[in-house]
């Protein structure tokens, strides 16, 4: 008679558990150690007696945010606008022009080396440029919402395309694949993971930009409202915005990552 074997095999369930307990564990840190900075921030004003126009409370911004929540969320929904339409329009262009520029070596040494050099002009600097050639109102901040992420789009895109294995580009050329037929099956879903993460970098930045375009020249969205209610010494008020922003670029994110996730269901996360 064989000899029984002593290894208890784990149950299914378990391995299952283990790793989902492990991912809601790791919130904790994060949660604690915000609130222990809300907590030391809320004790430092009261103990110093640190005046509200300096440096408000947490108990303060929150109070802020209360009393104009109906101001807040109007202008909250003209930055939303501005950032998403900006993110999309440099999407929109970005990807395209990136797959040209992997097909065509004269682009590949002319306008790709030239946009490399466009990114590190800052970007504060062209926005009082743009209200003086196109004026006020919405396109402006568009406009620097589109340049903040167009950069990190059409690089990542274009890494991507340039990314499929040489082994896979030689075995597609012993099939006679075509240049569509080797974009579509091979080059473009190479390159999507590559393409999301430089989407995540630009839908960040897309925020930043937004508000930078406000603090030059508008009368509305919450850069707004942070360059007016720090001029009245409302201080709360410009922290409540601040915050506003923050939980937008979180939202945000996270957002495109939900995106990738459906678009892309076979790429591991860690």
């Amino acid at each position: 008679m064989a000899e029984e074997s002593t290894l208890v095999p784990v149950p299914l369930e378990e391995e299952e558990i283990l790793p989902e307990a492990g991912r809601n564990t790791s919130y904790l840190g994060p949660t604690f150690t915000f609130l222990l900075i809300l907590a030391a921030w809320e004790l430092s004003v009261r103990y110093f007696v640190i005046p509200s126009w300096l440096l408000p409370s947490p108990t303060a911004i929150s109070e802020a945010m209360m009393d104009w929540r109906a101001e807040l969320l109007t202008h909250s929904i003209v930055t939303l606008y501005e950032t998403l339409l900006g993110f999309g329009l440099a999407v929109l262009l970005g990807i395209p022009l990136a797959a040209l520029i992997t097909y065509s070596p004269f682009l590949q040494n002319t306008i790709y080396p030239l946009l490399l050099a466009l990114q590190s002009v800052p970007k504060v600097a062209v926005a009082p440029l743009l209200v003086l050639w196109i004026g006020f109102g919405i396109l402006p901040k568009v406009v620097v919402v589109f340049l903040v992420c167009f950069f990190p789009i059409i690089v990542a895109t274009t890494a991507g395309l340039s990314a499929v294995p040489s082994t896979v580009m030689e075995l597609i050329r012993s099939l006679s694949a075509s240049q569509y037929q080797t974009f579509i099956k091979i080059r473009f879903p190479t390159a999507m993971p590559h393409i999301f993460v430089g989407s995540k970098i630009a839908i960040t930045f897309a925020v930043i930009g937004a508000v930078i375009g406000e603090f030059v020249g508008s009368e509305s969205g919450l850069g707004y409202v942070i360059l007016t209610s720090s001029s009245q010494l409302r201080t709360s008020l410009a922290f409540a915005a601040l915050f506003i922003l923050t939980v937008m670029s979180i939202f945000l994110y996270y957002a495109v990552e939900i995106v990738e996730r459906l678009c892309l269901p076979w790429v591991e996360k860690s």
